[in-house]
């Protein structure tokens, strides 16, 4: 998978189409990443102990990282991500518009 923890992500599809955040979590066996503030859900918890009150939670739940594209450093578009290796062996990614290294 070619998005990781910490890059800045721009939404491409769902309810949250267009809008920008950072990624938080990376589930690689399951191709999905969980975006800070985006893809809000609730989770109803019940009282633990008597007389206390149940609680309303909100977390951000995973997106399929097919609905995801890192946003390109220089430019602040949308871009695809590319692979190349250096001489010294190592692989590193790079931003197909600007030929940027991430």
């Amino acid at each position: 998978m070619k998005i990781k923890k910490g890059d800045n992500v721009i939404i491409t599809a769902g309810k949250d189409k267009g809008k920008t955040g950072k990624v938080t979590q990376v589930f690689p066996g399951l191709a999905k990443v969980v975006v800070e503030g985006l893809n809000t859900r609730y989770k109803n918890m019940r009282p633990k102990k008597q007389g206390e009150k149940g609680q309303k939670i909100e977390f951000s739940a995973p997106l399929d990282s097919s609905n995801v594209m890192l946003i390109d450093g220089r430019t602040g578009h949308a871009t695809r991500i590319g692979a190349k290796v250096l001489e010294s062996g190592e692989k590193i990614r790079i931003a197909q518009k600007s030929k940027e290294v991430i």
